[in-house]
């Protein structure tokens, strides 16, 4: 039996005001062929399918049509389970239609423990592998929050409580692993030591709660993370992985190779593991220095001839502010067609004392996240002052807000 492991969509997610659907396209397309090609039997899809909580029409268009398209390839069974960005409600309203096309959604921990647990049998009827497909756990799903507890307290209550809610399934899968059947679980949460790139969000208050890799149950054949969007082994444990996001969801990204991760089953064992790297249909290209250095290396660029023209961050860094400074960097590159945007955008180099001067004029608000602009705040209110409780109460609301959405 072979299983397909993929996560962190993100559709409908845009690049400042830019959309990225031509691109979520090209990989569901992709994917739709690498299943038929690969012959894969099983799907997951380890959280945040959707960017947001309210997804576009666009976005829920993509992930219905594609659904359907798995149905044609030998793909029988799809599992999906909710992430820090989706919507519990919005993955749910569609599952018990969905269950008749052998698509399995769990948006959120459900009232039933057991209904985590998915056995996946062959065309025969026999038992083949079980998944125990675990969503994005969230704060009030795995622990009781305690009224002035102390950091360190709700990182220790966090950590067990996820830890606690794994160990649970042991013995719900005991009888399985007694026939020899390989168990598959699910996450979507922060594997403690792993690379995250600047598109993720914190996924609990500060990332608290942060998982080992050998805290997970050694009755798990392979953990399919979701979560970073770097595809990366856990603590050096091979069995369990972040697939990564399919396309660069922020220029951080820009170096990174993307993938999904296809296992093997044989005799009631992982048998081999393969990643498959998903063509690159759009560069994203990042460029950082003084002014010169910034021009120099836009003269030099050349093109890829990928399917789409090319987008480049440029962040120029100066003393003082450059006026026309977006003129002069498009005129350098008007003839390469390769390229259909620059994002630019000036770093000061001095010190800054207030609010108005670390926001420079060159900046727009699509530059920052609502947890910058508090920062920036708290420290040109308090200059002097230790902000973490405020900040740490920020990051508290915000997770509150996402929680409720």
């Amino acid at each position: 039996m072979k299983v397909l492991h993929t996560a962190d969509w993100h559709l409908g997610k845009r690049l400042e005001q830019c959309e990225r659907t031509e691109e979520h396209q090209q990989f569901l397309d992709w994917l739709i062929d690498k299943l038929s090609e690969q012959c894969v039997d099983v799907l997951i899809i380890a959280g945040d399918i959707f960017d947001t909580g309210t997804p576009s029409n666009a976005a829920l268009k993509q992930y219905y049509d594609f659904l359907w398209k798995v149905k044609n390839t030998c793909c029988k069974e799809v599992i999906v389970i909710g992430g820090n960005h989706d919507s519990v409600t919005t993955l749910n309203a569609p599952r018990d239609l969905l269950k008749y096309f052998n698509v399995h959604v769990v948006g959120g921990v459900p009232d039933n423990f057991t209904d985590q647990i998915i056995p996946i049998a062959n065309t025969k009827g026999e038992l083949q592998l079980v998944v125990c497909a675990v969503p994005f756990l969230r704060d009030r799903d795995v622990r009781l929050s305690i009224s002035g507890e102390s950091s360190a307290d709700m990182e220790a209550r966090l950590k067990k409580g996820i830890c606690d809610h794994y160990n649970l399934l042991k013995e719900h899968v005991a009888p399985y692993k007694a026939e020899g059947i390989p168990v598959i679980a699910t996450g979507h949460l922060f594997a403690a030591g792993g690379a995250h790139s600047d598109s993720e969000k914190d996924i609990h208050v500060g990332n608290l709660g942060q998982v080992c890799g050998d805290q997970f149950p050694e009755e798990f054949d392979y953990v399919a993370l979701g979560h970073l969007h770097r595809p990366q082994v856990v603590n050096k444990m091979n069995h369990i992985r972040y697939s990564g996001s399919p396309i660069p969801l922020s220029f951080s990204e820009n170096e990174d190779s993307k993938l999904v991760v296809i296992l093997t089953f044989a005799d009631g064992k992982l048998s081999e593991l393969e990643e498959f790297e998903i063509p690159c249909c759009r560069k994203l290209i990042r460029i950082k220095g003084n002014l010169e250095t910034v021009k120099n290396k836009l003269i030099l660029l050349e093109d890829d001839k990928l399917c789409y023209p090319a987008w480049v961050e440029v962040q120029v860094e100066t003393e003082s502010y450059i006026h026309e400074l977006d003129d002069q960097l498009n005129k350098l590159v008007q003839k390469k067609h390769f390229i259909e945007r620059l994002f630019i955008s000036q770093r000061r180099l001095k010190a800054v004392l207030n609010l108005d001067e670390q926001v420079s004029e060159a900046m727009t608000l699509t530059d920052l996240d609502p947890k910058t602009v508090f920062r920036k705040k708290v420290e040109s209110a308090y200059p002097e002052g230790n902000t973490d409780d405020l900040l740490q109460t920020f990051d508290e609301v915000m997770e509150l807000m996402r929680q409720k959405e």
